[in-house]
């Protein structure tokens, strides 16, 4: 990160935004004069986003290549039907649209379609119309996040009821329901909260975190899109409590239609928030593409409009975040969850849950269930009984699940009844919840691929910023596909030191986490993977 550079962004702040600028002004040297920054510097930036980069930029149309399709195998034949109307060089790529229930994946002209047919694929591209998915929504006990969506109303009088009891007493509940972040590292959202209230400084910012890109993962798409007056709360909320004047929603650009709910509903709430005489606005920003934005320090850096590298900490954004400013970030579903808290207590909510991880968590199930969609369940809930009450069972033989995205580990089918969804016995089990998104990978899968695409995932979205995550995911990733292609065995004990320097060297967890599926798999599968390892 650059102090500089983040001064001179704060210059023209959110409203002329340097990250807006660099996303949609080809002319690098127009915006490098008029922020007073280096070409080099635009240049960086720029380069780094899938969706500016020159060879996947303006494509005609975007192909999912996450996790679940993947496993699905739905790709290869959609791509064959999508050559029928489009040359090669006319598509490009996405990472997970979020459609992971029906998988055959693609974007076309702003919008996201799924589970077509030749023929329904031609009619799609002709009326450049979306087509609505549906997916089932339930809960296994109490409903926190899939009850009937807020509505107006009911915003209003709760918040009222919020400003009414005053800052000091929103946060005693929130404190009190032990509410902590479903991004993954489980950190207590009132600690933040508190630690940026106690900033003196005349800008405060809050900004959600919807840029969580984990493959598998649909859940911020379903509260973005069926329970937006939820997030809108939870950032009101935050921004009232430590004093923030500004709210950012950063939305993954693969999530155009969340886009466009989250801005309607803004536009709705507008007339209330300005009657409270709260000086208050929301901004939304339109991502462009990079995983590693889904860590807080670089996405405070993509805003910005710098390259979106993870920032040394301490200072932490709380202190010196957005515009070196102090700045709160959450994830959709942590900022969703401050309703419930809000208008039932910090009680009710502890009440829910186990000992040490409280309230109610959404799960992703994807294709291979014969019941997928987003669950709520309580935490400490069995993972058996989510895979077979809410999903129904697996619709087709499966050796293992990832929970958690890339970074989550791989569970051999066998575990799945150790496990209950909390943050405690996934981390006792050597496994990572994260978002608990599940992708399943199936028997006849073969598990060196899935390795191969975990590592040149990881390298790929790499920010390159520490040279043991740049170069070690390049490494792992090359290693494992001259295995596969070469019949070239790799060294275990080479492959090992690489996996402990990414672990133990990397600057934040996407180096840090890549090798924990990877370990997994070693342990689990090492008859299957055997010939491709010697020593």
């Amino acid at each position: 990160m650059s102090k500089n550079i983040s001064e001179l962004s704060a210059r023209q702040g959110l409203e002329n935004n340097l990250f807006e600028n660099l996303a949609t002004n080809p002319d690098k040297e127009a915006i490098a004069k008029e922020f007073l920054i280096g070409k080099a510097s635009v240049t960086g930036t720029v380069s780094f986003y899938d969706f500016l980069k020159e060879d996947n930029r303006d494509k005609k149309v975007y192909v999912c290549n996450g996790s679940a399709c993947l496993c699905a195998g739905t790709q290869d034949k959609l791509l064959g039907l999508l050559k029928q109307h489009f040359t090669p060089s006319q598509i490009g790529h996405m990472t997970c649209l979020g459609h992971c229930h029906e998988n055959s994946a693609f974007h076309y002209q702003g919008k996201n379609y799924s589970g077509l047919n030749s023929e329904q694929i031609s009619a799609a591209l002709e009326s450049k119309e979306g087509i609505n998915d549906n997916y089932q929504v339930n809960s296994l006990g109490v409903s926190v996040l899939t009850n009937q969506a807020l509505d107006i109303q009911q915003f209003k009088s709760t918040f009222q009821e919020l400003v009414n009891q005053g800052q000091s007493k929103a946060l005693d509940e929130i404190k009190k329901s032990n509410l902590r972040g479903r991004g993954g590292a489980g950190f207590p959202i009132s600690f933040k909260l508190e630690s940026a209230m106690n900033e003196e400084s005349d800008q405060k910012y809050i900004i959600c975190n919807a840029d969580e890109g984990d493959p598998g993962a649909y859940s911020d798409r379903y509260l973005l899109e069926q329970q937006p007056l939820l997030v809108l709360f939870g950032m009101l909320t935050s921004a009232y409590i430590i004093g923030a004047d500004y709210g950012v929603l950063y939305i993954r650009a693969e999530y155009p239609e969340s886009i466009a709910v989250i801005k309607k509903s803004i536009q709705a709430l507008q007339p209330f928030i300005e009657s409270l005489g709260f000086d208050f606005k929301f901004k939304i920003i339109s991502a462009q593409g990079a995983y590693i934005c889904g860590e807080e320090t670089a996405l405070i850096n993509s805003i910005e409009g710098q390259r979106p590298e993870v920032r040394v900490r301490p200072p932490f954004p709380t202190q010196q975040g957005l515009f070196n400013k102090p700045t709160v970030v959450n994830n959709v579903e942590t900022l969703a969850s401050l309703y419930s808290i809000v208008s039932k207590g910090g009680g009710f909510y502890n009440a829910l849950g186990t000992s040490t991880s409280k309230g109610t968590k959404l799960v992703s199930l994807d294709s291979s269930f014969n019941n997928p969609g987003i669950y709520e369940v309580e935490m400490g809930t069995s993972l058996q009984d989510i895979f077979e009450q809410c999903g129904k069972g697996f619709s087709k033989a499966i050796k293992a699940v990832q929970i958690g995205g890339p970074l989550g580990g791989i569970i051999p089918i066998h575990k799945v009844n150790d496990l209950q969804l909390d943050f405690e016995s996934f981390s006792h089990h050597g496994f990572l919840l994260g978002h608990a998104s599940v992708v399943a990978i199936p028997t006849d899968f073969p598990m060196i691929k899935y390795l191969h695409h975990l590592m040149e995932f990881a390298a790929y979205e790499s920010c390159g910023k520490c040279f043991p995550c740049r170069l070690g995911t390049k490494r792992g990733k090359e290693l494992l596909l001259a295995a596969i292609r070469n019949k070239q065995q790799i060294d275990k004990e080479l492959f090992t030191d690489l996996l402990d320097t990414l672990e133990q060297g990397s600057l934040c967890a996407h180096g840090g986490g890549i090798p924990l599926p990877i370990k997994n798999a070693l342990a689990y599968f090492s008859d299957e993977l055997s010939d491709y390892f010697c020593n």
